[in-house]
């Protein structure tokens, strides 16, 4: 069966954002190699354009539009860091986008979303389908949907990543990758598996939403209720038509982390290498840091997928972890 995307893709991906999305750096810390027991290579998309790695796949999706889509503009449904992505790149290239977000999605998200000149509409996560509230506007505006990660542009780009990393940082036994709908995963894994094809991939989510690790183990798509997680970018419910197949392909294993993880990974970029990484983007970390036995002594990618989190937030959850382990018996 043929797969949405593959290396072509992803480098005609990487020619639409040369000289406009950041080429991120490959940061690496001595304290990291010697707690993982190898050599674990960054990839910064923390400090990419809109704080993430989703301005890759929002603006080469967006740079494929025709003329008559440009006017009509562009509308999908997002948590955060893809709704600031469309943001930003829809005024790059001008042309209007309405954003689907929920309620509770984080206040600075939000904030940067209306700041890029995007229109929000709100909606209740718990209750409401994003989805058909994302068709309906389409349909009535004559808009074009560009949903977060069930894209095949959008996983292209987002495969540029990986293919700057693997250049930059030369071969690697492994690439740790964070995991929502399967997205970023799909297109790092499509050229990672191109480029090396001997490196293993590793996508991973949160302990509490494992719904990509449950739809490979039953080789069908699961649906789970919106997981309770501080990884807001990764409380998708399934995988997408499109990423489910890739990852089935290319996609070697994947890992969960639970939230204690992923705030002790996000005190140790901040206090060790003066990174400011939001919870999602420390999934593949987590991992890496944990000292695996069959990472042990290897060359290890990480893709550090955004860093999106306002000052209030970061230091609750840094204080509420050290109230956890002051309160903890003997």
């Amino acid at each position: 069966m043929a797969l949405p995307i593959e290396f072509e893709h992803v480098l005609a991906a990487a020619a639409d954002l040369a000289g406009v999305a950041h080429r991120t750096p490959v940061v690496t810390s001595r304290e990291a190699d010697r707690r993982a027991g190898a050599q674990i290579f960054f990839k910064c998309e923390n400090l990419q354009r809109a704080g993430a790695f989703k301005f890759r796949g929002a603006y080469h999706a967006l740079a494929r539009f025709s003329p008559d889509q440009r006017r009509a503009g562009v509308i999908t449904f997002s948590s955060g860091n893809h709704a600031q992505a469309v943001a930003l790149a829809a005024r790059l290239l001008g042309m209007p986008a309405v954003i689907v977000m929920p309620y509770d999605a984080p206040p600075m998200k939000l904030a940067a979303t209306r700041g890029y000149g995007a229109e929000v509409v709100q909606y209740d996560r718990y209750t409401e389908d994003r989805e058909a509230i994302g068709r309906e506007i389409a349909a009535a505006r004559g808009m074009t949907l560009v949903p977060p990660y069930d894209h095949a542009h959008v996983m292209a780009g987002q495969g540029t990543a990986a293919l700057e990393l693997i250049v930059d940082a030369g071969p690697l036994d492994a690439l740790l990758v964070c995991v929502g709908g399967g997205g970023l995963v799909s297109g790092c894994a499509t050229a990672a598996k191109h480029l090396l094809p001997g490196c293993r991939v590793i996508g991973v989510e949160p302990a509490a939403g494992n719904d990509v690790q449950r739809s490979l183990a039953a080789g069908r798509i699961v649906h789970i209720d919106v997981p309770e997680t501080i990884a807001d970018g990764a409380q998708t419910q399934h995988a997408g038509a499109l990423t489910f197949p890739v990852m089935q392909a290319r996609v070697d294993e994947i890992a969960t982390v639970d939230d204690a993880d992923l705030v002790a990974t996000m005190r140790f970029f901040f206090e060790r290498m003066k990174l400011v990484v939001e919870p999602t983007g420390c999934l593949g970390a987590a991992v890496a840091l944990a000292g695996r036995d069959d990472l042990r002594g290897r060359r290890v990618g990480v893709i550090l997928s955004g860093g999106n989190i306002d000052a209030s937030r970061f230091s609750g959850l840094i204080a509420a972890a050290d109230r956890e382990v002051v309160s903890a018996p003997d």
